[in-house]
This record gives structure tokens, C-alpha cells and sequence, in this order.
């Protein structure tokens, strides 16, 4: 038996949030964690808890995997030049998010645009953030910006180095379909997900990419289809959503007209399974530490759609999309990512669901990764009507 100061006991749990498109809600109060990782769902009383070093009452608190933002731009450490602000990411987890994936280290100031320079600014970045994890967060970087002059030995070199992303198509001075199209097949078949700019320019000396260079390019997410953060017509929004079979993402700094449009599309095309959702910041409007849970919940109250469900969006949609098979659900094995949610103080609705439906966000209780507890009630959120408290067994 894995000693006690390793196993922790979630109990009396309210409802599960799964993160599982398949199976969102699920019936248990009771999760067990060993070694980080979730070792055991349940009932209580059906559940071999003997042994447990550490204790969670839930108190009637829902739970639901760690966010992963799909779409965040990270530089070096935990600062933004974009608006010259410090501590961006730590304040991010307690906004619910415990994974950061980058679109590109695009915001460093003085950008190297030279293929060597944007191969050393990758490996460093993943390097960095491999090792630092402001508050715990999880942060996925080190997105290559594509340049031109990049040839295939390139990918193979910077996937030996560990870099596993590409940065939207857009950002560097690759903007057009067909060299797109060639160096993101480079990229996949050196296990690399990628992405591609979509809507109108972004920022000064950016381009539109527009539809037709969207699905020529092929990316593996069509990144803010709702704006990053002007949106296409709806014209080519539609068609992306119709034509594409690749990942469909709306992101919170975007145009939310058009962030509804294509929730709407993507239900009626059958492609719930391939819709993620991210910030697209830091950007001009700001940093967002809520943006995740903001957007989660402007779905479900907007877009007639599940709060259980739009949560899949933001966990293990993402995390399928992205090969990280370790976390993004509420399973056995999977990494203990978890958030403790419940309906905010003084607000509208029956329970946490309803008020989501109703337009507001949860409150945050509590925020474990890999089991650690690192966030006990969050400094952003509400506060929640339920607590969950942790105590030594």
C-alpha cells in the first residue's frame, strides 16, 4: 500500500464534472488520490480508503478537471509585456486554468524573425517553462513561429529538442496557404499540434487569414474563429466549421456575436467533440484570469448549451486535441488536476448549474494539482456558498 502521506480522500462531493463529452456528470461523492494521480471513484462506503494521509471534505462542492487554455501567450516568466503586468499565470490558476498551452511566444520584445533565432526563442521557451510552474500552473510552451526559410530538418531538430507545438500561422511571415499547408505537415509528422490565425488583422503588421488559406493550411485548430479579435463574415465561418475536420476554437477575447454564431454551427454539423476553448491572451484587451470560466459560463447562459458540457470544452476536448492524454478529465489514472466549484455568494439559481445558466460564474474553492492542494479559496472568483475543507487524517 503507497504510504499515507500519499494518498488523499476527496468526500462528500456534490456533482462530478467530468470534463468527458461522452459522459459529463457522473454519479460518486467520493475520489481517492494516490501519488498525484486519481486512484479511485466512488461511493464512500464502496471505496478501500484505509490509509489516507490527508482528508478533503467537499462540503456538498461540485468538482471539475483543471481548465486547459488553449490558446495563451506566454513569454518568459510570469510577466506580459503586452501590458506590462507581473504574475499574469499564478493569478490564471486561481481562475481555475491548471494547464497554459502556448500560440506563441509571439510578444517578446524584440522578437528574433530569423530561422535561427525562432528555433533558439522555441527551445527555450519549453525548456523554461518545463521548469517553472508559477503557483503549479502547467504551461505547455516553447510554440514555434513560422518564418520563412524553415525546412524540414528543422521540425526534426526542434522535436528532438522537445518542442511539440507550432504557433499560429499568421504570426511570423508565413501567412499564405500553400507554405502553411507544407510546414504544419512538417510539424505533424514530427508529433507537433499546431495552429493557424483566423479573422481579421490582429495587430498592426499582422494579415487576415481568411477561409480559404484556413483550410489549405490544415492546421490542428483553427484558432479564434470568433476574432483574435475581429471576426470573418459568417460566410466563412460556416464554411471553415463545415469543411474543416481539424479542431474549432472560440476564445474569450474575441467577438462573442460570432463566438455564438460558430457554437451554433459546430452543433449543427456534429462537431461538439472538436470545439476547445482559450483566452487568446494576454493580448490588447488585457490579461484575463477569469477568461476561461468567464467563457465557459457565457456559453452555457448564451449558446443553450450544458454547463457540464461547455466545461468539456475548456478540459478534455483540449486535452484529446492536444495528445495530453495524462490530464483534461475526471478519470482513474489521469493526473489529480481538480477544481472545487460551487454557485457564488448572493447570486441567482437553485444550485452551481443553474446559476451557471443563469449567467454567473461559479465560485472557486480550492484548486489541487497532481493532488497538491495550492489554492485554497480563490482571490478572484466570488466567493462560493460551499467551501471544501482539508484537514490530516
Amino acid at each position: 500500500m503507497p504510504n499515507s502521506s500519499d494518498r488523499l480522500l476527496i468526500r462528500n462531493l456534490g456533482r462530478i464534472l467530468t470534463g468527458d463529452l461522452a459522459a459529463p456528470l457522473l454519479e460518486a461523492d467520493t475520489i481517492l488520490i494516490e501519488d498525484g494521480k486519481i486512484a479511485a471513484i466512488g461511493r464512500e462506503s464502496e471505496l478501500a480508503t484505509d490509509g489516507v494521509g490527508t482528508i478533503i471534505d467537499a462540503n456538498g462542492s461540485a468538482i471539475m478537471p483543471g481548465m486547459i487554455d488553449n490558446h495563451a501567450h506566454p513569454v518568459m516568466g510570469d510577466w506580459t509585456p503586452r501590458q506590462n503586468q507581473l504574475g499574469w499565470i499564478e493569478s490564471t490558476l486561481h481562475g481555475g486554468v491548471t494547464t497554459l498551452v502556448s500560440a506563441g511566444e509571439v510578444h517578446l520584445p524584440g522578437r528574433p524573425r530569423d530561422v535561427i533565432g525562432v528555433k533558439a526563442l522555441a527551445i527555450t521557451a519549453q525548456r523554461a517553462f518545463s521548469a517553472f510552474a508559477p503557483g503549479g500552473m502547467k504551461v505547455l510552451a516553447g510554440a514555434l513561429i513560422l518564418e520563412h526559410g524553415l525546412v524540414e530538418a528543422d521540425f526534426v531538430e526542434l522535436a528532438a529538442a522537445g518542442v511539440t507545438l507550432v504557433g499560429e500561422v499568421g504570426l511570423g511571415t508565413v501567412k499564405d496557404g500553400p507554405t502553411g499547408r507544407r510546414m504544419i505537415g512538417w510539424a505533424r509528422q514530427n508529433g507537433m499540434t499546431s495552429m493557424t490565425h483566423v479573422g481579421g488583422h490582429s495587430i498592426p503588421g499582422s494579415a487576415r487569414i481568411g477561409a480559404e488559406t484556413v483550410l489549405e493550411v490544415d492546421a490542428d485548430v483553427a484558432a479564434h474563429l470568433n476574432g483574435g479579435p475581429t471576426a470573418l463574415p459568417e460566410s466563412e465561418l460556416r464554411l471553415i466549421c463545415e469543411e474543416s475536420k481539424r479542431g474549432l476554437e472560440i476564445v474569450h477575447n474575441g467577438n462573442m456575436r460570432a463566438g455564438l454564431f460558430v457554437l451554433d454551427v459546430v452543433r449543427q454539423v456534429g462537431a461538439l467533440d472538436r470545439l476547445v476553448l482559450g483566452t487568446d491572451g494576454p493580448a490588447g484587451s488585457g490579461v484575463q484570469p477569469l477568461g476561461m470560466l468567464r467563457l465557459v459560463t457565457m456559453l452555457a447562459s448564451l449558446g443553450d448549451i450544458a454547463p457540464e458540457v461547455a466545461i468539456c470544452f475548456a478540459t478534455g476536448n483540449v486535452a484529446r486535441l492536444r495528445g495530453l492524454n495524462d490530464r483534461g478529465r475526471i478519470a482513474v489514472g489521469l493526473a489529480a488536476d481538480l477544481v472545487f466549484i460551487d454557485q457564488a455568494m448572493g447570486g441567482a439559481g437553485q444550485d452551481v448549474l443553474d446559476s451557471m445558466v443563469l449567467g454567473n460564474m461559479p465560485g472557486i474553492g480550492m484548486i489541487l494539482v497532481d493532488g497538491v492542494p495550492r489554492i485554497s479559496r480563490s482571490r478572484n472568483t466570488p466567493p462560493s456558498i460551499l467551501v471544501p475543507e482539508k484537514r490530516v487524517a
